[in-house]
């Protein structure tokens, strides 16, 4: 029997699903309509597929997004297919062979854990960590050898930049970049329109697909442009003459981020950085050591310094345990400590290769958007920058330059500090 679903891809379109690898890269304008097309080659997939009960998700960076916007997508097109079963609560449909797509939100990773999967497609990557590809995605589709799409417009050179460069140089990828300017599928007086309400930075990354334009709303856009014009971002090596001091945001949920600097007069170095999730204490002072650099002060935001109910110990408490003496991160609100931020930004330099990330995440680091007023509201937008972005504040609102100063005249004596002793067996619920 033969099906019609209500798609005609164009040409472009055609040629992605034609080229399809198993490791694929989408970058496209807005408008394009990339969701259309790789909703569509899941429920192509579905009946191509030769494995039984084929399983294939999509994954948007919120729950919401999945919801509101690709379920719609997903349920028109399979409309068609008899005997297709829509799940509203599950955001799924089961097809008739025993296939099944689901929507995900990349914010809800645990959804995602201990399934498996014969294809996937991950849309707006840049807003997505890369961390949920390979640590959980990527491993649900080892046993059957399923398919990835990348899919998404750029937004600065993070880690889909990174991935789109590696991708041009490996013959087992496939990739697909189409602006605006190339397709024609936008029509000419509507990017004319568009050009004169967007800014050119905007258009150039929506519509262009420009790697480099600058992201609007940022909070560090301006001071990380500086850095690279002053040759601040470059090789910064460590100097054991000069204490290492830490930065911490503690992520009970998310990410565990930490900065690392030195500084020398009011030359600051921040020469590495830190990020993951799900670790306890007893980790994290394992990479502190393995790291081998001289420390001095490790600042804490102020709820690791609360007691729990069941046994009256603190994250601060299991870091002692662990040889990591804590001090209390002076308490600013965010918007003080971003501007303390930038005001010490010109006095510090960044490791280029260490800090990767961390400058990535600042260049992105930005403000809410409100939709309905058209303008920025002053809170920044939480996101996958966020980790990166608050412990890079903390370190700025505990940066005392004449404390430090006099640290280095005459060492602080204080116990245990910068000693390791590990002994795994003493933590039992030391979990961030």
């Amino acid at each position: 029997m033969k099906i019609t679903i209500p798609y005609k891809p164009r040409p472009l379109q055609r040629e992605f699903h034609n080229k399809l690898k198993r490791w694929n890269v989408l970058i496209t304008h807005r408008r394009f309509g990339k969701s259309i097309c790789t909703i569509n080659q899941l429920i192509k997939s579905v009946f191509t597929c030769k494995e039984q009960n084929p399983r294939f998700a999509y994954i948007a960076p919120t729950y919401k997004q999945a919801k509101d916007i690709i379920f719609d997508y997903l349920k028109y097109y399979s409309l068609p297919i008899p005997q297709i079963k829509i799940n509203e609560s599950e955001l799924r449909v089961d097809y008739p062979n025993g296939g099944r797509i689901r929507l995900y939100g990349a914010d809800n990773p645990d959804a995602l854990r201990g399934i498996y999967l014969d294809g996937v497609a991950l849309d707006e990557y840049a807003q997505i960590k890369p961390n949920l590809f390979t640590e959980i995605i990527r491993p649900s589709l080892a046993d059957r050898k399923g398919y990835a799409i990348f899919a998404g417009t750029p937004k600065g050179k993070g880690h889909f930049y990174d991935l789109y460069i590696k991708a041009l140089e490996d013959e087992n990828w496939s990739v697909f970049l189409h602006k605006a300017s190339e397709t024609n599928y936008v029509d000419k007086d509507e990017l004319e329109e568009a050009k004169k309400i967007m800014t050119k930075d905007e258009y150039e990354q929506e519509f262009e697909c420009s790697w480099t334009a600058a992201i609007k709303g940022t909070f560090y856009g301006d001071e990380i442009k500086k850095a690279k014009e002053d040759n601040r971002i470059c090789k910064v090596p460590y100097d054991s003459n000069l204490e290492v001091h830490t930065a911490w945001d503690i992520g009970w949920k998310d990410d565990t981020s930490i900065v690392f600097w030195q500084q020398l007069g009011k030359e600051i170095r921040i020469i590495d950085c830190h990020s993951d999730s799900g670790n306890t204490v007893a980790d994290y002072a394992t990479v502190l050591r393995e790291k081998g650099y001289k420390y001095g002060r490790h600042y804490f935001p102020h709820d690791a310094f609360a007691k729990r109910m069941n046994d009256g110990k603190s994250v601060v408490d299991f870091a002692y345990d662990y040889g990591i003496t804590a001090d209390r991160t002076p308490q600013l609100t965010v918007l003080e400590g971003i501007n303390q931020a930038r005001r010490i930004f010109n006095n510090i330099w960044f490791d280029e290769d260490k800090c990767y990330q961390l400058i990535n995440a600042l260049s992105m680091y930005r403000r809410e958007y409100d939709d309905k007023k058209q303008t920025f509201r002053a809170n920044p937008l939480h996101d996958i920058n966020s980790h990166y972005a608050d412990s890079f504040r903390y370190f700025a609102i505990s940066y005392n330059e004449d404390v430090i100063k006099d640290q280095f005249q005459k060492p602080v004596d204080v116990p245990n500090r910068g000693a390791f002793l590990l002994n795994r067996n003493k933590l039992t619920r030391g979990v961030l």
